[in-house]
This record gives structure tokens, sequence and C-alpha cells, in this order.
């Protein structure tokens, strides 16, 4: 994939910008996410079972890859790019069937009905540009995701449902993330591109199959194994809007940014933004498998941590410009 992004001109170039929000110094080739796509297809080929709902996910898959194909070799209006999300989207829906029809919790059962369909379109199309939002840095989105499809499928192992259709996406999109981190981490050879929209989308799915029942804690836990990019990406709206920007205007005060900003090196960054997501990862295996108590206490010390970062960094209001108020500087 280096060979052919550098031969059809699918290349990430060094460049200043008024945000200063690319931090490579050197000519990189994208569509890392068509080899995490390539991969995935010999998995399935190798591991995996026909049915309708395996087509629409692939039919789906293909549609997203070549979105991103588009867009890594000549950038494309996000409008456009989200007209193949919704159209990806709506083969898992309509042909694959996969819904997220009704969610029950404290005694009381909300059925979508109809709205179940529009609902379960934007739930995929919104988190296959979350991991795209956050992949801003060498081996973040392939390490995030690693650990969501690592965690789910030790879920499954523990559950016994050894011949899912979960486990089976889980593992071969596990072995291809892992394999693209070997060139993605820092220093990278290779960026996902906007094809890193693949791994989001897989991401999405695997919620929706998990979620068995009408208990919301089952759709809970699979979204709290990717918090830090689901938070990462609230807190960008919830900034933008405060500044009167548009809610998808690219900025530098996304959370791997606030961690720069703290003198951290690049690696040391995506190995902090790690921790946190296991930590994540953590909690809901702890609250699924062996101790809902443990697991409550963990994501109490990280709803914490979390204010606490809200209230330290500029991740949602800018700190720095208080601090040179406060200095009497002008700078």
């Amino acid at each position: 994939m280096k060979k052919i992004a550098f031969h059809i001109g699918a290349i990430d170039k060094p460049r200043d910008d008024e945000e200063q929000r690319h931090i490579h110094k050197r000519t990189v080739p994208k569509l890392g996410g068509v080899g995490i796509f390539l991969a995935f297809l010999i998995g399935y080929m190798l591991f995996g079972e026909q049915s309708t709902r395996m087509n629409s996910i692939l039919i789906g898959s293909f549609i997203v890859i070549l979105t991103g194909i588009i867009d890594d070799i000549k950038p494309i209006r996000a409008s456009h790019k989200m007209i193949g999300h919704l159209i990806a989207a709506s083969v898992i829906v309509f042909y694959g069937r996969i819904l997220l029809n009704n969610i029950s919790a404290f005694g009381y059962t909300v059925d979508f009905g109809r709205m179940a369909y529009p609902l379960t379109i934007f739930f995929i199309v919104a988190c296959t540009n979350i991991i795209n939002l956050i992949d801003g840095m060498d081996g973040l989105s392939g390490g995030i995701c690693s650990i969501f499809y690592i965690t789910i499928a030790v879920l499954c192992f523990y559950q016994g449902r050894y011949g899912s259709l979960v486990l089976t996406l889980c593992l071969i999109m596990l072995g291809s993330t892992l394999g693209f981190l070997l060139h993605n981490f820092y220093p990278a050879s290779i960026f996902a591109g906007d094809c890193a929209t693949f791994m989001g989308f897989i991401i999405s799915i695997i919620t929706l199959l998990e979620f068995k029942g009408p208990a919301l804690i089952s759709f809970f836990v699979p979204l709290t194994i990717i918090g830090i990019p689901i938070l990462d990406t609230a807190f960008a709206i919830i900034r933008r809007l405060l500044k009167g920007q548009p809610p998808f205007q690219a900025d530098r005060q996304h959370f791997h940014h606030q961690l720069l900003g703290m003198n951290f090196s690049q690696r040391t960054t995506v190995l902090i933004i790690y921790a946190i997501n296991i930590l994540f990862a953590s909690a809901s295996m702890f609250y699924t498998i062996i101790d809902q108590k443990i697991g409550q206490t963990i994501y109490i010390i990280i709803f914490f941590l979390v204010i606490w970062f809200i209230f330290h960094t500029s991740i949602i209001t800018d700190k720095t410009k208080k601090k040179r108020i406060g200095k009497g500087t002008t700078k």
C-alpha cells in the first residue's frame, strides 16, 4: 500500500497551517486503512461464514473504503463523504437488518419503532467518523481500535460465544489493525488516511451485534471501551460551539494536543492514551464478568480524571489566554 499510495498521489506532505495541526515533518503515504481492509477480507475468506449480515458488512465496508480512497487521493467535501457513509450505513440497516430496536433501563423500556432505522444509521455514521477525528498521531487510531477489538473478544470468550459473528469480526480486525500498527506506530511509515473510517465502521457494527436483548448495559459497555474518542469528539463540538465556530471545524485542541502541550513526546502521548483506554476497557470487563462494584469504582475514578482534565487543560475553554492575562503580557 505504501508503493501504491506514492504511485497514485495518496500522500500526506508536511505543511504549516494556522493551527499547526500537522505535526509530522516528512512525506508519508496514506491508504493504510486499505491495507487493513484487505487483511480483513483475507481473514473473512479464511475464517468467516457467508450470511446476509456478513454480506451487508462487506458491501458497506467497500463503500466506506472507496469513499476514503477518493478523499485520500484528492480531498472531497465533508458532505460528499457523508453521503458515502450514509449509503454504507443504510446497507447495514435495510439489507443486513442490524438494528437498535429498543432499550430498557430502570424498569422502563423504550421501543424505537420506525425511529430505529434513522437512529441506527446515525449511530453507525457517528462511530465511523469518531475514529477518523481522533486519528491525529502515529499509532493512535490503530491502538485504540485494537484495544476495543481485544476487549470485546475476551468478553465473547468468557460468555462462550465461540462461533459468533461478533467474535469473528473482532479477531479478524484485531489481526488487521495490529499488522497495521507495525508500520504506523511512531515514527509511522504509513498513515491510515481517511480510510481510518473503516475501523470505526466495524466498531459500530460490533457494538450493535454485541447489543443482546433490551438491556441498556449491553449497549453501554462496548461504547465505554472507546471512551476517549467519544469524549474527545464531544469536547471538540462543545469547544467549537462556545467559540462560535462550526462544530466540525478542525483545530489543535484535541486530547492528544493537550498532552503534547504538557511537553510529553509523541510516543509517550500515545502510550498515555492507550493506558487511559485500557482503564476504560478494564472497567467494562470488571463490570461485565468479574465484579460490578469494582467496575463501578473504576468508572468513578475515570469520571474524576475527566473532570480534572477539563479544568486543567484547554480541551473545552482556552486556559492559556487566562494565564497570559494573569501574567500581564500581551503576547
